[in-house]
Formats: C-alpha cells, structure tokens, sequence
C-alpha cells in the first residue's frame, strides 16, 4: 500500500495552469487529508509506504513524523513534484539528494524508497536509477509498465527487477494485469476510481493468485478529498481525470484494507526480496 503524498495543485497535469510560485499562497489541504488517511490505515490494520514531496513535508513536518510514528515507511517524492525526465543528470541529483535529507532529518529514519513524479523514468533516462543508486536509495517504484500519455515503459517487467543487475536498484512496478499484448493498469490511481471497485478488486486477487505476486497500490491525499478548491483553465480530459469519483475513493480504500494484507513496501520487497534480473 502506497501513497503519494502531494496537494492538489502539485499535480503534473495542473502544471499548465498552476504556477509553481504561486504554490505557498494557495490552500493547502494535505494535512488533514493524511490524517483521514492515517486513521484509515489504523482502522484497517494496515502499515503503508508514503512517498512524500520535500515542499510538503518542510511546511508539515509535524505531519511527516505523525505518519512515522504510526509505523509507516516515509520515502521520497522529489522535492517539488519536476518530473524525473525533465531534469537533467545534475539537477536530478540535487533534487533526490537534498529530498532524502531533508526527509531522514524530519522523520528520523533512513529513506531508501523512491517514486519519480508521474512515474516519470522510462527508456529515455534509465541514469536516473543509477543516480538513484549513488544517492544511497535501495528500491524504485518509478516505472509503470503501461502506454499512457504522459508515461509508461510498457516493454519493461512487470512485477520487482533488478534493471542494472542485482547489485543495482531494484525496480517495483505498479501492479498491471496481461490482457493479450496489453499490460492494464490494475494498481490505483485514476483507473482506481473510474472501474468499478469489483473489477479493481478482481485485476488484484488475479495477481495475487494467478502471478503468485504482491499487488502494488498507490493514491493521493486529494483522492479522497471531493471538495477540494478547482483551478480555472483547465481542460476537459484533464479535470475528467483529477476529478472522477473522488467522493467514491475512501470507501473503496476502506474496502481493500478489509479484502486484501497490506504492508511497507521495504518490508515486502527489501526483506523479503522476489525480484529478477531484468534481461
């Protein structure tokens, strides 16, 4: 179980709209929809991975060391949601260095996750587990094996790999289902609220049961929050996508803490690691 926490206004597809220095004058909502989201996972017995944006957890850090001291994974988001792909080799060092400090000094204990902004490492900029590597993160979870517009590697694997060798990074892909030559996103997200939640449920249990494989989860704290302040501009495909079924998320959350177990992500994948030298 993951999530990714960011705000509302972070979000890649407002990036058009919303300009970044505008960020600290808006209404920030992260906080207590954390703390929604922590409650949740008390009440479901669950212990989560939160990727966590650097600009968020220096304005909340309080917030950061309540999500540690319930027994969750803290990792890092980046600093200020940049995509991995739109930075160069030297700015996104700067970037995943300074995040994970700036996070282990908050939160008081090691990160050694990460996940890039709209899983944005891919087959044009693999350095960046390299450069991962070399700022002492052990797992990724940055790569989605899908065609989509904004991202995907779909020709990558599907379930944990090590792309470099097993004394590289280990990559952790979010959870897809093999539909003839198509991988399906079956892992959260937009898809998450759009399906109905059988099918999200059913696409999971059928990895669990068929590809002997852990399902990974992922939301965000807007997910779960329907009245949450709307930008002006934005276009059709992009609102549908930010906005569908947003006062259905909580429920359905609730719903996979009762039908599935879920742990960190260093716990399942670091400790107990499954995964296989890509080719």
């Amino acid at each position: 179980m993951t999530c990714d926490v960011e705000d509302y206004f972070q979000v890649s597809a407002f990036a058009p709209h919303i300009e970044r220095a505008s960020w600290p004058t808006r209404e920030c909502r992260v906080e207590a929809n954390i703390e929604r989201i922590l409650a949740l996972m008390a009440d479901g017995n669950v212990k989560a991975t939160f990727f966590t944006l650097g600009w968020i957890a220096e304005r909340y850090p309080a917030m950061v060391r309540r999500i540690v001291d319930a027994g969750h994974e803290l990792a890092s988001h980046g600093y200020g949601h940049l995509r991995a792909s739109d930075q160069n080799l030297v700015e996104f060092t700067q970037d995943i260095t300074s995040s994970k400090k700036l996070l282990e000094d908050i939160g008081g204990q090691q990160v050694r996750g990460y996940r890039a902004p709209s899983f944005s490492i891919g087959r044009a900029n693999l350095w960046a587990l390299d450069a991962l590597l070399a700022a002492g993160y052990r797992y990724s979870s940055s790569i989605y094996p899908v065609a989509h517009d904004h991202y995907g590697m779909p020709e990558a694997p599907r379930f944990a790999f090590y792309p470099n060798g097993v004394d590289g990074l280990l990559e952790v892909p979010i959870t897809t289902v093999k539909l003839g030559q198509r991988n399906l996103p079956a892992g959260g997200g937009g898809y998450f609220r759009l399906f109905p939640y059988a099918l999200s449920r059913y696409l999971m249990r059928r990895v669990n049961d068929e590809d002997h494989e852990s399902a990974i989860f992922y939301f965000h704290p807007w997910e779960l929050d329907p009245d949450q302040p709307r930008p002006e501009g934005v276009d059709l495909k992009s609102r549908f996508r930010h906005y569908v079924n947003l006062g259905r998320t909580e429920n359905r959350i609730k719903a996979l803490t009762r039908d599935f177990a879920w742990d960190r992500m260093d716990r399942i994948f670091l400790d107990n690691a499954q995964a296989r030298v890509a080719p």
